[in-house]
């Protein structure tokens, strides 16, 4: 197991060697393919830094709502068939708050300067 650079500082390096060393120097469809490999690097360097906080808190919120144990891919299995089954709906305590919270969580790694997210985070904040 190696100690230094982390992923996440790795992601980062190539993402801003890329933005300001290769970026100048290319045009047209090229830089198009370019900026978009640096928005996915980018997406990684965040879901690295964010997604297992956010998973973390995902599990704790839906085992307070569904009052059960599990990962956070069997309990939202879980969350999905109570969903369908008409067992659970926006009525539900606790659940708009839920997909509320997962989905400013997801926000915030998917499309961080999305200008409703910002917004949103300002008026949470």
């Amino acid at each position: 197991m190696q100690d230094e650079p982390t992923p996440i500082e790795l992601t980062k390096a190539v993402a801003d060697f890329l933005r300001s060393d290769i970026t100048p120097l290319i045009s047209g469809h090229q830089a198009f393919k370019l900026r978009v490999a640096i928005n996915i690097l980018d997406l990684v360097t965040r879901q690295l830094t964010r997604e297992e906080g956010s998973d973390a808190k995902e599990v704790e919120r839906l085992r307070a709502l569904l009052g059960i144990d599990g990962s956070v891919m069997e309990l939202n299995r879980v969350l999905a068939h109570r969903i369908a089954s008409g067992e659970m709906d926006l009525a539900t305590p606790g659940f708009a708050e839920h997909l509320w919270a997962t989905t400013m969580d997801k926000l915030a790694v998917d499309q961080p300067n999305y200008a409703s997210y910002k917004r949103e985070l300002g008026r949470s904040g």
